[in-house]
């Protein structure tokens, strides 16, 4: 009877040990680190061909062709004179923009021209901007008519605007920032496991992260400063 109990004792499964969970939580963290280091390759593979055509556009001589420019006026109705917010709905449904106007509102102000103050009525920005094209329309309060130049990128100009997401709708900008985020958590799982959970490791890395994040942060406050 008695060897009976104890042979079941011995079969039953221990109780995990903390050596067995930390191994356990870092093979977990292994498998993360991996999957993220897989899509910053993807991403970093796709900004790091942009950023290269974007610095070095002029050494490589690939700009075959420059962006089309061209510019016209409208008569403007009574209704969009009233804002800057109005022009640019009527702007939006008028030249059938596929994206939200950017308005920029600049004041009247006195200047100086020909040895004469003279007043330089209200002026607005309105644009229209996407990584294929930019449409800028200027302004002057008081006026009956509006100027509007449309640009048209190059191929070139289009991978600036996408790398840089210029005009980019929402879906691209939270792409880009995705690579970002990955490469956030690249350097915190890889820190983990470079410490193994070890606690001299541990205390050692946070002294040197700290101590370069101080660096960084004195430095950048004293650019500024300056």
């Amino acid at each position: 009877m008695t060897s009976t109990i104890t042979h079941r004792a011995k079969s039953l499964p221990s109780k995990p040990t903390s050596r067995s969970r930390r191994s356990s939580f870092l093979k977990w963290l292994r498998d993360i680190h991996g999957w993220l280091g897989l899509w910053g390759a993807v991403l970093g593979l796709l900004f790091g061909v942009t950023g290269i055509i974007h610095n070095h556009r002029t050494v490589l001589k690939i700009e075959l062709e420059k962006p089309r420019a061209s510019q016209i006026q409208m008569t403007v109705p009574d209704a969009a004179k009233k804002s800057p917010k109005e022009m640019g709905i009527w702007l939006r449904d008028a030249l059938s923009m596929d994206r939200e106007p950017r308005l920029k509102q600049e004041n009247a102000e006195t200047v100086s021209w020909n040895g004469m103050d003279v007043i330089q009525p209200e002026h607005w920005d309105i644009r229209f901007v996407a990584p294929q094209y930019k449409v800028v329309a200027d302004y002057w309060v008081g006026s009956n008519m509006v100027t509007i130049k449309r640009t048209d990128e190059t191929w070139v100009g289009t991978i600036d605007n996408f790398h840089r997401a210029n005009g980019a709708n929402v879906g691209w900008v939270l792409l880009a920032d995705s690579i970002g985020g990955s490469m956030i958590l690249l350097s915190i799982t890889g820190v983990l496991l470079w410490t193994e959970l070890n606690r001299r490791k541990t205390i050692g890395a946070i002294i040197f992260v700290a101590s370069i994040a101080g660096m960084i942060f004195i430095g950048f406050k004293t650019m500024f400063a300056g």
